[in-house]
């Protein structure tokens, strides 16, 4: 743990920081998490997958995913559209204990989107469209991916919860049919109301998710003259119809009442949404088993989730 410590870069000041730190910083910690000396941290991954890079063709881009693959695995397994956490920095590598685990144990074909991260002039819009892309072409390659395009659902964390529900609202109008969805510590609101939530408050020293790092979310996701209202899963016209949710939420999270509050209008809207709250646990815990004992019984749950609808 010490020599993670020792080799994490130091947090520039988040209200003030310029392009070229923002741009340095992600860069060093990408460079971390992505480490073998991390995974003391992120966990190692489950025997019996195999991990590898794959370049998708998209429309004007090629984007990477990590594909999570069960060994020896059938030709036409469910398959899990996953999105990392981290609105300005992460990498898909910081998940590998979780999709290799669903890897295996579902079995299934986990596809972990390396989406565009939030910088001056990449804004949310281009995340959410790296995370739908990937889906729609996963669903209409599915032969070349070896799964069922029929059993899939789509997962994700922070950012990527919230780039998630958007690809699930997106499969309902495209009439792509999902089985599940999971949307962990989704930050679900961009919007003018986005600090508006009392645990925003709560708990806006949080180590893992301070307010200034939000605000620098906020500033990036949604430039001014954006509809952040789009980009809002929270505040969707139509949440009915949608694939079946667990929603899950750490108490100790800035946006805890960002998942709350979404699974209470899914709910409303009669799409089945379970909300499960794991006490004392913060903000990215699911990416950090080795620090959060709550990691593990969220792990199986979405397991036992995505199971069950798959």
């Amino acid at each position: 743990m010490s020599e993670v410590t020792a080799q994490r870069p130091p947090e520039p000041d988040w209200d003030t920081v310029t392009d070229a730190e923002l741009i340095a910083y992600r860069e060093a910690e990408n460079r971390l998490r992505a480490s073998p000396a991390a995974r003391v941290i992120t966990g190692d991954p489950e025997p019996g997958a195999s991990i590898g890079w794959r370049q998708v063709s998209l429309p004007g881009r090629e984007l990477p995913v990590r594909i999570h693959r069960p060994d020896g695995g059938r030709a036409d397994l469910p398959f899990v559209l996953h999105v990392h956490g981290g609105g300005f920095v992460g990498t898909a590598v910081q998940s590998d204990w979780v999709n290799s685990h669903l890897a295996v144990r579902l079995p299934a074909v986990v596809v972990s989107v390396e989406h565009r991260l939030l910088a001056p002039g990449t804004t949310l819009a281009a995340a959410a469209d790296d995370g739908w892309d990937v889906l729609r072409h996963v669903v209409e390659h599915a032969a070349e991916w070896g799964v069922d395009p029929a059993r899939g659902a789509v997962f994700g964390e922070s950012c990527g919860g919230l780039i998630s529900a958007l690809a699930a609202i997106r499969a309902r109008e495209a009439g792509l049919g999902l089985r599940a969805q999971v949307l962990v510590n989704p930050a679900a609101d961009v919007t003018g109301t986005m600090f508006d939530h009392p645990s925003i408050e709560r708990h806006a020293g949080s180590p893992a998710l301070s307010l200034p790092q939000l605000r620098l979310v906020q500033r990036l996701a949604v430039p001014p003259g954006t509809d952040a209202r789009a980009l809002s899963p929270l505040h969707a016209d139509e949440l009915g119809g949608l694939a079946p949710a667990l929603v899950v939420v750490p108490t100790e999270d800035p946006v805890a009442d960002h998942g709350r509050r979404y699974a209470e209008r899914l709910r409303a809207a009669g799409t089945p949404a379970r909300l499960t709250e794991y006490a004392g646990a913060g903000h990215a815990f699911l990416s950090m088993p080795g620090l959060a004992p709550q990691a593990g019984a969220a792990r199986a749950e979405i397991l036992d989730f995505l199971a069950a609808h798959l």
